[in-house]
């Protein structure tokens, strides 16, 4: 694509702009919104009184250089009103959230967060990890930081209250013992090896160990242990010491928790040279249940507080809030935050920043947790600047890449074809910006590879012009590196060509095995040049295995995925009017999709909850098809 030829962006006509949006901004709390010439939102922002915060950007001696260039690309402003300021702040994380503007601090990393459910909809309880919507009845006990701090409780859970975490098909179907209770882990309910009243009261016992009330658990478990050795029961002695000695480990390693109070989530921020880490830690019920660092974009010269405050606003924009947070870094937005948060959580959220004490210890702990984080960070990213360094020398490019975006396709003779596409960057491999391609071509012959790489690149470009056409959000990338020889770099060029991309804006490196299919021979082809090795211990040559291998992982993922989907499919499915009912109804009476495409019409009629025209639609589908 050529260069773009429009108007250079300046501050003068950004500042002409945001005017004449100020003659219908209210002087009322709510959050505005920058967008530049596509209608792109560039930042969100909230304030008390809108016209009086907007004004401020028209004052361009008072502009630092993020918002100079950030004023220059406004064209258009939009302004929703709130009722006030804290319910300005909770929309405006939830439109950053929502559009990721590029002016604002932005929190990525933003998956949902493990619990421990205890279902109790079952004669015999089950405790097992569980993410995402809280479909099944029963209690669940989180936030946990991570899966391996879930695995850990639960380990502990089953050493000491040995509740089943086997599914309800596999309980009932069981007819000796799991390995789990051999190792002591499970009671085998299964097999009818612990009464209902024995298991109901371990339940109890695990439900008060998660609600942080063991102690009367622990005096419960000495006394047990007494008294069986009293008696010479001398077995029993044995379990109730070892369920001692677990719950014992778990106490020793909640030194932090004694400063704290009984819920709070510990948020420390710490930065380096523009980049910032914030390390959280999660109290629950008086115990540790995990941390986890996070690393928010955002320009280099944002201060730490207003980096901290933003992230905060962010993250418990979809998740609960616990009844205290406990900061590193006060900010002037602190009880404005505080205030949003307690009426999002419908009580009172404490937010402090201690200044001695306990607390003060351990936010001090917190923030040593992050610097180290970053530091850490901050070493992985000069390393890969230097691949970066090292790949741009090799292949002849001015600067070093900022953006590889890396494609493979994966299919079984053509059936199920997925194109994948995974990008990296100078922070590694970026997964959010990950896609996959569904290949549609009806037309296209079975297996065509190359066709299916032209279907990628026409629809994966098609897009990217509508969205950015002029470059300036980023998604555009230096490399296109293709899994293939020669042919895909044809394909590939092939649609660029007609596209108007140009190689100076694109440049595109297949990569193939080489002579033999050997790991190290990949032979690298670019259009205009002949095709070239790189030295088996060259890092770059490494680096760029790595970049196809994800790729390929990641095509092979997406294909099994859709076709796992494929195979779960009836033929039912495709027929107007047969629902889950009457599919569950067809499939009780027939016993298999394969009998009832074979049925007689009178014979579908006797199936409940099918009518005479139904019968006839079933039985005429499945006669044309």
């Amino acid at each position: 694509m050529s260069k773009n030829q429009t108007s250079k962006p300046t501050l003068e006509a950004g500042i002409k702009a945001i005017k004449t949006a100020l003659k219908t901004a209210p002087s009322k709390p709510g959050v505005y919104r920058m967008l530049d010439k596509n209608d792109d939102i560039l930042y969100v922002g909230k304030a008390k009184d809108i016209k009086k915060r907007v004004t401020s950007y028209t004052r361009a001696n008072n502009l630092n250089n993020r918002l100079v260039r950030m004023v220059s690309h406004t064209l258009s402003m939009v302004f929703v009103t709130t009722t006030t300021e804290a319910e300005a702040l909770l929309l405006e994380a939830s439109l950053i959230k929502r559009y990721f503007p590029p002016y604002n601090v932005l929190l990525k990393d933003d998956k949902s967060f493990p619990y421990i459910l205890l279902r109790t909809d079952h004669t015999w309880a089950q405790i097992t990890k569980h993410r995402g919507a809280r479909k099944n009845k029963g209690i669940y006990f989180g936030p946990f930081a991570s899966v391996n701090a879930v695995n850990k409780t639960l380990n502990i859970l089953q050493k000491v209250f040995q509740l089943r975490s086997c599914t309800d098909s596999t309980l009932e179907t069981r007819s000796r013992a799991c390995l789990l209770h051999q190792i002591k882990r499970c009671s085998a309910p299964c097999v009818d090896k612990i009464s209902k009243a024995d298991y109901g009261d371990m339940v109890h016992e695990t439900q008060l160990f998660l609600e942080g009330k063991d102690s009367s658990i622990q005096k419960k478990f000495a006394e047990s242990m007494q008294r069986a050795s009293e008696s010479m029961e001398y077995e029993i002695a044995a379990i109730f010491r070892d369920r001692l000695h677990a719950l014992t480990q778990v106490q020793s390693h909640q030194s932090m928790v004694n400063a704290m109070v009984d819920e709070a989530d510990i948020i420390a921020a710490a930065q380096i040279g523009g980049k910032t880490c914030i390390q959280m830690f999660f109290f629950r019920a008086g115990q540790n249940w995990g941390h986890r660092a996070y690393f928010p974009k955002h320009d280099k010269e944002e201060k730490l507080d207003v980096v901290l405050s933003a992230f905060i606003a962010q993250f418990y924009e979809n998740k609960p809030v616990p009844k205290q947070l406990i900061v590193s870094h006060d900010s002037e937005d602190m009880p404005l935050l505080a205030e949003a948060l307690s009426e999002k959580a419908g009580r009172k959220v404490k937010i402090e920043k201690p200044q001695r004490g306990k607390k003060a210890e351990t936010i001090k702990e917190a923030m040593r947790n992050a610097t180290e984080a970053l530091e850490r960070k901050l070493a992985e990213s000069a390393s890969q600047r230097n691949l970066l360094a090292g790949l741009a020398k090799i292949l002849d490019l001015e600067e070093s890449p900022t953006r590889i975006e890396i494609y493979d396709n994966s299919h079984i003779q053509g059936n199920n074809a997925v194109g994948g596409m995974v990008v990296a960057g100078p922070d590694g491999f970026m997964k959010n910006s990950y896609r996959k391609f569904n290949i549609k071509d009806e037309e296209m012959s079975p297996g065509d590879d190359f066709g299916m790489m032209r279907e990628v690149m026409l629809r994966r470009f098609k897009r990217l012009i509508s969205e950015d056409e002029d470059k300036s959000r980023g998604h555009w990338p230096d490399i296109l590196l293709i899994d293939g020889g020669k042919g895909q770099l044809s394909s590939v060029h092939d649609v660029l060509d007609d596209m108007g991309i140009e190689e100076t804006d694109v440049l595109v490196v297949a990569i193939s095995k080489g002579p033999d299919r050997n790991a190290g021979r990949e032979q690298f082809h670019i259009r205009g040049r002949d095709p070239f090795m790189l030295p088996l211990n060259d890092p770059v040559l490494y680096y760029l295995q790595r970049l196809r291998d994800e790729a390929h992982r990641f095509a092979i993922g997406s294909h099994r995925a859709r076709r796992s989907k494929d195979i779960k499919k009836s033929p039912l499915d495709s027929i107007p009017g047969v629902g889950p009912k009457r599919k569950k109804a067809l499939l009780n009476h027939f016993g298999s999709a394969k009998a009832i495409i074979g049925a007689h019409k009178r014979d579908l009629e006797a199936v409940e909850g099918v009518s005479k025209a139904m019968a006839q639609q079933i039985y005429d589908y499945f006669q044309q098809t």
